[in-house]
């Protein structure tokens, strides 16, 4: 059924048009081809994305590992319910410390026929805040997330709750949306082992604003906001509870396993701006893409005054409690200079605070990545990076420079990708 579609049209392009035998033809094949290119429920569009790599180093919070690996590989199934729904199934496979691992990374349903440009989404799914987060890992320019994704969102936030979001009736493109989750990855540490956490524990809204300039350029600039219910540290760790510090605190699991970020706070703030290119507005043979986001995560500790006051006269500006949220941005382009080749270079700062003992040390990561990637056609890629990371207070400090080779390969018909 893939190739039905490019033998019709070769059977279009043929001369002379008027063949009675081509179009007995065209007319048995044409009901073929709307069924292939509609999926229905009994007829779900199926997909299979390979991730694959080798890495000559570890890096500070990425899941991939040194030496060869699987990345996410990726089964997912969508199609329409009926004329009111639409529903999406994906699961993600894992390999990490010789143990496989299957997660369901979305499982939700989505309305189609709401009035006045409204959407519902409910189940698990991927969160709508900043550019990236809306986008599967396998469709990045890059092997992994920036370091602002990978410490405060956990690579990429989902999670079960509701959407619900309107497009307005504008000349402009303008998205307003909001959501719930329960919030589960993005929780702070449970410092003495009886914490009660929020069942709903997260809320966000965001806006999406964009347009064209010509035919050749185009443009989005978001806003997002996430208000976490239980991100917020409540006590520090004793310095004799060396293991259950080790165990909760956050931004010691540097490989960032599981999804759940690395820090957390009360308050997320998120701006996002990208602009598109294409000759022509022909984004198939050359495009140019910059991105930027900034992340400030404000607010990720509550402590009784009297704390306060110990702590400052024990370590000083040490404790650095005037400075209560963590910060990251990156800059990114990448330029597809051929049908087949394209390469990206983007740059990234992250500014945190880890626990230590009974106070918080800051932390400085930063990276800059090069990446070529070979496309042979849109549904398989081989990708070379070289990424160079100094960082001041993470693991892994000696490591500057890591090479990566990986290979994205997808498998049946897959949704389209995210602006």
């Amino acid at each position: 059924m893939k190739n039905l579609p490019v033998f019709a049209a070769r059977l279009a392009a043929q001369r002379p048009v008027p063949n009675v035998k081509n179009a007995i033809l065209m007319s048995a094949l044409l009901p073929l081809f709307a069924h292939a290119q509609a999926p229905t429920l009994s007829n779900p569009a199926v997909s299979v994305v390979l991730d694959g790599y080798y890495q000559s180093d570890d890096r500070v919070m990425t899941e991939r590992a040194k030496g060869f690996g699987l990345g996410g590989t990726e089964l997912a199934l969508s199609a329409s319910i009926d004329d009111m729904f639409y529903g999406k199934f994906t699961s993600v496979f894992e390999f990490h410390e010789g143990e496989s691992e299957i997660l369901v990374e979305e499982a939700f349903m989505q309305t189609m026929a709401l009035p006045n440009g409204f959407t519902v989404r409910a189940g698990r799914f991927l969160s709508d805040i900043g550019y990236l987060n809306n986008q599967h890992l396998h469709t990045d320019a890059f092997t992994s997330r920036p370091s602002a994704y990978r410490a405060f969102l956990g690579g990429h936030y989902f999670d079960d709750g509701i959407r619900l979001s309107y497009i307005a009736p504008t000349d402009m493109y303008w998205l307003l949306g909001a959501e719930a989750f329960a919030g589960k990855n993005l929780r702070a540490a449970d410092e003495s082992a009886e914490r009660e956490y929020s069942s709903t524990g997260v809320y966000t809204a965001f806006t999406k604003i964009g347009g064209d300039i010509g035919i050749e350029s185009s443009w989005q600039f978001g806003l997002s906001y996430m208000r976490n219910e239980n991100g917020q540290l409540t006590t520090l760790a004793e310095h004799e509870d060396e293991h259950h510090e080790d165990e909760h605190s956050a931004g010691h699991d540097e490989h960032g396993h599981g999804h759940a970020a690395a820090y957390t706070g009360k308050h997320t703030y998120i701006a996002d701006f990208v602009y598109k290119w294409a000759p022509n507005g022909n984004y198939k043979y050359q495009h140019l893409t910059l991105s930027a986001e900034y992340f400030r995560v404000a607010d990720f500790f509550t402590l009784a005054e009297h704390e306060h006051s110990d702590h400052d006269d024990h370590h000083g500006e040490e404790a650095n409690y005037t400075q209560d949220y963590h910060q990251a941005w990156y800059v990114s382009g990448v330029y597809q200079f051929t049908p087949h080749w394209s390469a990206g270079l983007r740059y990234g700062k992250l500014a945190s605070h880890v626990q230590h003992d009974d106070h918080f040390e800051p932390q400085t990561l930063k990276e800059t990545e090069l990446s070529i990637a070979w496309h042979n056609s849109h549904f398989s890629t081989v990708r070379f990076e070289l990424s160079h990371q100094s960082n001041l207070g993470f693991e892994h400090a000696n490591n500057e420079n890591v090479i990566t080779l990986q290979y994205v390969m997808t498998l049946g018909a897959h949704s389209a990708h995210q602006f």
